[in-house]
């Protein structure tokens, strides 16, 4: 390991603790959310545009309490912008594909599918060798994904098949896209700030989404309100600023891969919360995944 490299290894090791918090807090987020809509009745647009709206509103509401400085710069409120619109993007997307398919095929295409694009935008722009041991943890996660979440069967016609397909696609495209662009700092505006104003920025993309789909008024209870507050602190604000300040030193590739622990996660707290039941290739799969994430962090660390 060179001078700089051993240099740099103690915040490398500290920002891809901040990738697994995020994975792992993102985790939560699918049966905070199946819960929330069971509770309020409202559909997944709506519980997505919640999700940004109370994460980013609690993250701008902590800077102002707190006395940190807001972006002044047409820079950074330009990076604001982009990154409302790419979290709105996803999440209006990835809904579209799981109303066309079903959840666990929406998830392995979008999931599966962005660190190849992160991996592919690396390596065309010069920022990554493609080599054995970059590959290897990526395939292992692939194949573990796809065990763990199987590819469903279903009596689906083709051009409904195609289109939500590509909507996970688009999904994918657009959590790389947010992974690549939260990987270059801007001047003058940090992880919180950039977080909090512009998934607020996203809510309001989504509001007319979320309307067409039945309105995001429902009737408050303690359990309703108390999800949506869980599913906005967890699995969104602090997620995601986690996320983003592991893309300080972390290769974006590195980061989208360790997005891998939600599916991870997630059914995990499927099995121990609702008692579901997974099957060996599932067990085979969530073996895998782990193995990958393990090779990917020392990969890292070396």
């Amino acid at each position: 390991m060179s001078v700089i490299a051993a240099h740099d290894a103690p915040k490398i090791k500290t920002d891809l603790r901040y990738l697994v918090i995020a994975g792992t807090l993102w985790g939560t987020g699918g049966l905070t959310g199946s819960l929330l809509a069971r509770h309020t009745g409202l559909a997944a647009p709506a519980v997505a545009t919640c999700r940004l709206g109370v994460g980013g509103l609690l993250l701008v509401l902590f800077l102002l309490l707190s006395r940190r400085p807001l972006p002044r710069t047409r820079q950074a409120w330009r990076r604001v912008l982009i990154l409302g619109a790419l979290a709105a993007e996803f999440q209006a997307t990835y809904f579209a594909a799981v109303g066309r398919v079903s959840v666990s095929l929406a998830t392995l295409l979008t999931i599966g599918a962005s660190p190849l694009l992160v991996l592919g935008a690396e390596t065309a722009t010069g920022r990554r060798r493609r080599t054995p041991r970059t590959l290897v943890p990526v395939l292992l996660a692939l194949t573990g994904l796809t065990l763990l979440v199987g590819v469903p069967q279903g009596q689906r016609d083709l051009p409904t098949l195609l289109s939500g397909a590509g909507f996970a696609l688009l999904a994918a495209a657009g959590f790389a896209t947010l992974t690549l662009v939260g990987s270059r700092p801007v001047e003058g505006l940090d992880d919180l700030a950039g977080t909090g104003l512009g998934f607020t920025f996203g809510a309001v993309l989504l509001v007319p989404l979320a309307t067409a789909a039945g309105g995001l008024t429902f009737t408050p209870s303690g359990s309703g309100l108390g999800l949506l507050l869980l599913l906005g602190v967890g699995p969104t604000a602090l997620a995601y600023a986690a996320y983003f300040r592991g893309l300080r030193t972390a290769q974006p590739a590195t980061a989208a891969l360790m997005a891998l622990l939600e599916p991870l996660v997630g059914t995990a707290l499927s099995v121990v919360v609702l008692d579901d039941r997974l099957a060996l290739a599932g067990w085979a799969g969530a073996a895998l995944l782990i193995v990958a994430l393990v090779l990917e962090s020392r990969r890292t660390l070396g």
